[in-house]
């Protein structure tokens, strides 16, 4: 299981990645090349900023039925930390598993798994995009981040989250992903601890799982730890703003 885990992680990222950046295919020296990637970054924030000036800030990714809910919801990615901290946690079930909101905020506050389910919660049955190519559609339960935000009040200077996670590449590597401040007050952007009305399971990101609508698969974090707010997301891991992007994904992934 964990060398067919890391043969997939491999694979994602060497054809993947890869295909992210089809265009450059053949073209090292420019892609090697400083002002290209700077270019490369302007295009990105072009399509972001023209995407978000003809998307109202609040839109709706569209939810569904009851009986749209798919029968299998594949559990791609990681689908076990394989950390003795995390195994600890799972024998633990969960009970004295944290989630940390630090940084740039006036208040930094932790709560307990069990504090958080005492929140007022979400539910949305929404479909799951992949870069792989598939699709599927679940029911997913959970906390509004935008309802946390408040709880510790960003700092004027905060402009990203940051989402610390539980797990590690094969070589050591911590996964994490990011947003713009903004979106973390989507209605639809949640901490999601259930699935199709059952708490999450380990391959699915137990015991916390980012749920940011609107965007493709890798985007929803796993084993959600801690949310750190920064000004700048250059010296935040490989400073490409989440694990995926380091290896050159797209840092904004809106569909």
């Amino acid at each position: 299981m964990k060398s067919d885990r890391i043969e997939r992680r491999r694979f994602l990222k060497g054809t993947l990645g890869a295909a992210s950046l089809v265009a450059l295919a053949g073209c090292d020296n420019l892609t090697q090349s400083s002002w290209f990637r700077s270019l490369l970054r302007k295009a990105e924030t072009l399509t972001e900023a023209a995407q978000r000036a003809v998307t109202p800030k609040d839109a709706l990714a569209k939810e569904y039925g009851e009986a749209d809910i798919s029968t299998v919801f594949p559990a791609n990615g990681n689908t076990d930390p394989g950390t003795e901290a995390y195994a600890e946690h799972l024998a633990q079930n969960f009970s004295e598993w944290t989630l940390e909101m630090v940084g740039l905020v006036k208040t930094p506050r932790s709560w307990s798994l069990a504090a958080l389910k005492e929140l007022p919660f979400r539910t949305q049955i929404t479909r799951h995009d992949c870069v792989e190519g598939w699709s599927a559609i679940g029911k997913w339960t959970g906390v509004s981040i935008g309802d946390l935000m408040h709880q510790v009040e960003p700092l004027p200077s905060a402009r990203y989250a940051v989402f610390h996670c539980a797990d590690v590449d094969d070589e050591g590597v911590a996964y994490y992903e990011s947003m713009a401040l903004a979106d973390c007050y989507h209605p639809q952007t949640i901490l999601a601890y259930e699935l199709n009305g059952k708490l999450l399971d380990v391959p699915h990101g137990a015991p916390l799982r980012l749920r940011f609508e609107r965007q493709l698969g890798y985007k929803q974090a796993k084993y959600v730890t801690r949310i750190e707010l920064v000004e700048s997301l250059a010296e935040i891991g490989g400073g490409k703003g989440g694990y995926w992007e380091d290896q050159g994904y797209e840092w904004y992934a809106g569909i």
